[in-house]
C-alpha cells in the first residue's frame, strides 16, 4: 500500500461526500445492537481523523492508528481544533500493538480492502483478536467482490472542485485486485497549480475468506449488513458490513506505547 505522502493532503477533499456524522451513528448503532458499550474503541486504519473524531463525540475513548505519518498528521490538526482526548499511534494494521485490552474495535472505509494480500488480511484480524476484550464488538467495512469487478473495474473517475483536479484511474487485476493510480493538481492561494501523483491497490475479499481469518483467530461472525443498514447483503452490495466478537477468551499482554 502507497504511503499517501502527497494522496494526505487532498484526502479530505476527495472524501467531502462521506457524512462522517451518519456513518459514525450507524457503527455506534451497531456497536449497541450487538451488545458493546462506549468504553475504549480502536479506529483500525484510522486516515485523517475524521471518523476518530466523531466517535469520540458519542463517547467512545478513541485510539486511531495508521501507517501513515502524513494522514497522522491531518488528524493530530482535527484533534487540536476539536479538543477531543484521542490517542494516535503510528502502526500498521499488520502489527498492532495495544497497551491493553479495547472494548470496540471498528475498520471503516474500505480500509482493510488496502491489505492486498491474504495472509496481511489475516495478520490484521489477528491483532484484533489479540486484543479485543472477551465482550468486546469488531465491526468492520469491506468494499465487496461485485464492486470491485462492476463498479471500479477498469473505470476512469474525474474530481473537478475550486482546488483539486484529480484524475482517478482503474486497473482491475486477478484475484480481485484494482489497481488505482491518481493524478493531482493541486491549486495555492497564488492560482498556481501543483501536479502530484499516487498509487496504491484494494483487494476484494470473498465473504469465505473473511469468514475465515476470523474463524482462524477465535472469533465469531455476529452480522453482515448491507451498506450501513441493518438489511441483508445484496448480490449488488458495494459495501458490506461485518459484525463479530470474540468466540473465547484471548489474553493481551499490558503494553504502554502512546504517542
Amino acid at each position: 500500500m502507497s504511503g499517501y505522502v502527497d494522496f494526505a493532503g487532498v484526502y479530505d477533499r476527495l472524501t467531502s461526500e462521506i457524512d462522517y456524522q451518519k456513518r459514525g451513528r450507524y457503527f455506534d448503532a451497531c456497536i449497541q445492537r450487538h451488545g458493546g458499550k462506549k468504553g475504549i474503541l480502536l479506529d483500525l486504519g484510522c486516515g485523517t481523523g475524521s471518523m476518530c473524531e466523531v466517535m469520540a463525540s458519542l463517547g467512545y475513548d478513541v485510539i486511531g492508528v495508521d501507517s501513515s505519518y502524513e494522514m497522522l498528521m491531518k488528524a493530530v490538526e482535527k484533534r487540536t481544533a476539536s479538543g477531543h482526548d484521542i490517542t494516535y499511534l503510528a502502526q500498521s494494521m499488520t502489527e498492532l500493538d495495544m497497551f491493553g485490552t479495547l472494548d470496540v474495535v471498528i475498520s471503516t472505509l474500505d480500509s482493510l480492502n488496502h491489505l492486498t494480500e491474504y495472509d496481511d488480511f489475516d495478520k490484521a484480524i489477528a491483532g484484533v483478536a489479540l486484543f479485543l476484550h472477551p465482550d468486546g464488538v469488531f465491526v468492520f467495512d469491506v468494499n465487496t467482490v461485485y464492486k470491485h469487478e462492476k463498479v471500479l473495474g477498469n473505470n476512469t473517475f474525474v474530481y473537478d472542485m475550486d482546488d483539486v483536479y484529480c484524475v482517478w484511474q482503474n486497473t482491475l487485476l486477478p484475484e480481485h485486485l484494482v489497481q488505482m493510480d491518481l493524478d493531482f493538481f493541486v491549486r495555492d492561494e497564488e492560482d498556481a497549480y501543483t501536479r502530484m501523483e499516487d498509487h496504491f491497490a484494494e483487494r476484494a475479499y470473498t465473504h469465505e475468506e473473511i469468514l475465515s481469518a476470523l474463524e482462524h483467530h477465535g472469533m465469531r461472525l455476529e452480522a453482515v449488513y448491507h451498506e450501513d443498514s441493518f438489511d441483508a447483503p445484496k448480490p449488488d452490495s458495494q459495501r458490506l458490513i461485518y459484525v463479530a466478537k470474540m468466540a473465547h477468551s484471548v489474553q493481551a499482554p499490558p503494553k504502554d506505547n502512546r504517542i
